[in-house]
């Protein structure tokens, strides 16, 4: 006669209620389409229409400004810009920097011929009207251009690619920017992301719902040069099929469960 005694049992109950434990934290952990969806729509939105533009970016100090003059004489353009057109440097995005001048800490750059012009506290539109003012000093109907050249976003947290990354477009989105770091993994927290901004008062961190389709009339929209970016891991990460070995504890419990039915078989 086969018999299960009090010890046994006790046994089987506790390997059962490991395996509802683990079950538990296993859908506990899922991630959902809701969790991963962008640009969803919300009764409610914490977002109130609140859009900034890049155009609105305040140039600060140790910023660097690409300015330059084009003029139809060519001996104008040699001596306003760090280097003549047509001396043999082609012009881009990324040769902008060699030929830009550092915002000093008192908010002025000091410009050949014209001196020190105040450009910090000002947007660059503002900045580009006190510099164009100043050189109708010495050239008139010149084409003057001005932009902020040492622009990089950095992206920490949870996406696929940590990092700094330069930016040559003067209109970067928020999407746009994760998506250079190979966009937010599974198990970043898309309803609390937060942005580091410096300011002219000082570095300001906000959160916001990369979830949210109303981010678009938003302020954080639009990416501003120095950013940081930082996604938060969820708080259930740590459950996350791919980062706890369930499989082997699953199979540790199974063949627990098989000894313990094993003994109660054969034990007389």
């Amino acid at each position: 006669m086969i018999t299960i005694n009090s010890r046994q049992k006790l046994l089987a109950q506790k390997a059962w209620l490991l395996i509802l434990v683990f079950g538990f934290s296993l859908f506990h952990g899922c991630v959902t389409n809701k969790k991963t969806t962008y640009m969803q729509e919300y009764p409610e939105s914490a977002y109130t229409g609140e859009y900034t533009s890049p155009e609105y970016y305040i140039i600060k100090p140790n910023d660097n400004l690409h300015i330059r003059v084009s003029t139809l004489d060519p001996r104008l353009a040699s001596i306003f810009n760090a280097t003549a057109e047509g001396a043999g440097v082609a012009v881009s995005e990324h040769s902008t920097s060699l030929t830009s001048y550092t915002v000093q800490e008192d908010g002025n750059v000091d410009l050949p011929y014209m001196g020190f012009v105040e450009v910090a506290g000002k947007t660059i539109s503002e900045a580009k009207v006190a510099i164009a003012t100043e050189l109708d000093h010495y050239v008139k109907d010149a084409e003057l251009t001005v932009k902020v050249v040492n622009k990089a976003v950095t992206v920490l947290g949870e996406v696929r690619q940590p990092g700094m990354y330069p930016i040559y477009q003067d209109r970067l989105n928020i999407y746009q920017a994760l998506a250079l770091a190979g966009d937010v993994t599974d198990f970043g927290d898309r309803y609390n992301v937060r942005i580091v901004r410096p300011t002219m008062e000082g570095s300001i961190v906000k959160e916001f719902d990369l979830t949210d389709k109303n981010i678009i009339d938003s302020e954080f929209y639009y990416i501003h040069p120095a950013d940081v970016i930082y996604v938060k891991p969820m708080e259930g990460k740590f459950w996350a099929m791919n980062q706890f070995p369930f499989a082997v504890i699953f199979s540790s419990i199974t063949a627990t469960i098989s000894i313990i039915l094993l003994i109660q078989t054969v034990n007389p």
